[in-house]
């Protein structure tokens, strides 16, 4: 339930907190007063969609919080799912919606997602408003509201799950029936590929050691020229002693030192050391003279593969990785298309035994709908027979069609206003008040067939006075001795029912105007519900009239 709410900035409702209580709480005041802003700021606490227009004239942004306790198992189940914990078993929203539009949302000081918020605000209240009539206007609508009632839930999903293998299926099938008309095609193409890229015989990483090997071929001729004379420096030849003959008499003339002199010894082993290292270098040298040897052959050969891989890499590249992997997926398809896969025929069987077992369960659940729409209709006709409609005769219309995401039936709710007037489809007969009622009714049927703990009525009187006005409240306050109920009203009726009677005012301070929300006690009731039944004139006769009228509500 919903214990209390504080809003800030919104619209004209400068500051106001209400506290509610876990029955019957009823809001009255002037049209104009801001009935319709509070219904929104819940809205907004509930993660439903706002506008910026909605934050006050002049403020950076609006804030609605609120604080609900007594969740339901299905909440919390939410709730674990989202990792959020419910302290002492409470839960405190709150929604900042900025002067620019942006707006955020938190949950137990924790911030969310608005989709999260909405997901968990679906869970805590139910708001009933004079758009919710439309779902009667609207055929399409009457199986959720049959189905809910009936709780068909399990016998949906089991339907639903063959449903949509059966949609699999025939998807399957028709990629199939696409593939076998091309196959022969497909099969030509991708047998080209395969041998054309068989034929190359690419290696990974080849092209890379090709490109290495041209970069050396092309500039051999400087490398060996480069190698050779230095192997000449350090080697000698038969004119010139080079590196290795000058340090060979370095050391013959150290020697003569080593035996008279520790340091002569010392830097003998020195030069011995690196007349080794010259000579393994001048030897390397001489080798990679002879390693680049210009190959004409090998370098035209390099030429020709780097091509190839060149023009394998612009047709299915562009890596020569690509290359490979397409070689590949093309023996891969080529060997599904050839093979392997279930064949048309056998598909086709699939299908046709599948048909029959989501129809059988499509059966089954229009057979639990009809049961269900039985009682349904009995007691929505009583609920309407309470609500001053004795001659409403309700008609659930089932017509069976091809199979759908919710089965074979189409469900249409039919109503006859008048003793012998044949049903005909709400949408067609019914007026503003009946619609209200209608919804109510159902509503009350509903009602415990879900685990929500707050119903908003948002003007569920609209187009009612009178005796049927008197019902609808009777009917709210049986609603709220199990679930907290919140309603908006005009009317006298209704709000004479109130446990929680809650006065929307509109006042001008300064040059500002602010709405204001207090709650009444039972003189200033008097006085409120005075001011309903005979408008700003508020004589002795009326506060009499609206006293007997609290007095007796107290007897319901």
């Amino acid at each position: 339930m919903l214990e209390e709410i504080y809003i800030e900035n919104l619209a004209v409702i400068e500051k106001a907190t209400v506290q509610f209580t876990n029955d019957l709480n009823v809001f009255t005041g002037e049209t104009g007063a801001g009935k319709s802003i509070l219904i929104n700021g819940i809205n907004a606490l509930l993660g439903q969609r706002v506008t910026k227009d909605i934050v006050r004239t002049g403020a950076k942004k609006a804030v609605i919080s609120g604080c609900f306790s007594h969740l339901s198992d299905e909440c919390m189940k939410k709730l674990d799912e989202l990792g959020i914990e419910a302290e002492d078993g409470k839960l405190f929203l709150s929604r900042e919606i900025n002067f620019d539009g942006g707006s955020s949302a938190r949950i137990n000081s924790r911030s969310i997602n608005i989709s999260a918020m909405r997901e968990i605000g679906s869970l805590l209240v139910n708001i009933h408003g004079q758009h919710d009539n439309q779902i009667l206007m609207a055929p399409e609508r009457h199986i959720e509201i049959l189905d809910g009632y009936a709780e068909a839930e399990p016998l949906i999903a089991e339907y639903r799950a063959s449903f949509h293998k059966l949609q699999e299926l025939s998807r399957k099938i028709s990629r199939k029936k696409k593939e076998q008309a091309g196959r022969a095609a497909r099969l030509e193409q991708l047998s080209e590929i395969i041998a054309e890229l068989t034929e190359l015989d690419a290696k990974p990483e080849e092209d890379e050691a090709i490109d290495q090997e041209l970069a050396i071929s092309k500039n051999a001729v400087f490398l060996s020229e480069a190698a050779f004379a230095a192997a000449r420096l350090l080697g000698g030849d038969e004119d010139f002693d080079g590196a290795e003959g000058l340090m060979q008499q370095a050391l013959k003339q150290i020697e003569n030192g080593t035996e008279l002199m520790s340091e002569f010894s010392a830097l003998y082993e020195r030069l011995s050391s690196a007349q080794i290292e010259v000579n393994d270098i001048s030897s390397e040298l001489s080798a990679l003279v002879e390693r680049l040897g210009a190959d004409p052959q090998r370098f035209e050969w390099l030429n020709s593969r780097s091509r190839e891989l060149d023009k394998a890499k612009l047709k299915y590249g562009p890596t020569l990785e690509d290359v490979l992997k397409r070689l590949e997926s093309a023996q891969q398809e080529f060997d599904e298309l050839n093979g392997g896969e279930e064949s048309l025929s056998e598909l086709l069987e699939s299908q046709k035994k599948l048909l029959r077992e989501t129809s059988l369960k499509a059966a089954e659940l229009s057979e639990f709908r009809k049961k269900a729409a039985e009682r349904f209709v009995e007691q929505v006709t009583g609920e309407l027979e309470f609500l001053n409609m004795p001659k409403v005769r309700l008609v659930v219309d089932i017509k069976q069609g091809k199979l759908t995401l919710s089965g074979m039936d189409n469900v249409e709710f039919l109503i006859s206003a008048n003793v012998g007037e044949q049903p005909r489809p709400i949408a067609k007969i019914a007026s503003g008040g009946e619609l209200s009622r209608i919804m109510l009714a159902l509503k009350s049927v509903i009602a415990d067939k879900d685990s929500i703990g707050t119903l908003i009525f948002d003007e569920i009187d609209t187009g009612v006075s009178g005796r049927a006005a008197q019902k609808i409240g009777m009917k709210l306050k049986s609603i709220s001795r199990f679930r907290q109920v919140l309603c908006v009203t005009h009317l006298s009726q209704m709000a004479v029912m109130a446990d929680t009677h809650l006065l929307i005012e509109k006042k001008v301070i300064g040059d500002r105007t602010s709405t204001q929300i207090r709650r009444l006690d039972f003189e200033e009731r008097k006085r409120e519900i005075a001011r309903i039944i005979g408008g700003d004139q508020i004589t002795e006769l009326t506060l009499k009239n609206a006293e007997e009228l609290l007095n007796e509500a107290k007897t319901y």
